[in-house]
């Protein structure tokens, strides 16, 4: 796939693979230096013109520590995993009722 690019007063066709990170700038550049330039070049090709939602780095740690408490979990020890993880009974009670798991959907998911 080739794209336009105005570089130094001239309009270059380029491959997509053939766009470096000082072709970038602002966010663009940000995000490509964060997850590297191929995985960038798949982002935009995916999700190019489209908002989609980055979730904060705290909302990661909730889904491990979540997946631990359901794997801890020997089916009366509330009280101790409460403790472990500085929560209360409901809440462990809430984690361990919920289907969390089942209704997350990927990015990836067709959306119809």
């Amino acid at each position: 796939m080739y794209v336009m690019l105005k570089k130094g007063g001239q309009i270059l066709k380029v491959k997509l693979m053939d766009i470096e990170l000082s072709d970038l700038c602002g966010e663009q550049r940000e995000l490509a230096e964060a997850i590297g330039i191929e995985t960038y070049i798949k982002l935009v090709k995916t999700f190019g013109g489209c908002s989609i939602y980055v979730g904060k780095e705290d909302k990661l740690k909730s889904i491990i520590r979540d997946k631990n408490i359901k794997t801890e979990f020997n089916g009366s020890n509330y009280k101790e995993l409460a403790k472990k993880y500085d929560l209360s009974e409901r809440r462990i009670r809430d984690i361990l009722d919920s289907n969390y798991d089942d209704l997350q959907i990927s990015i990836f998911d067709k959306i119809k």
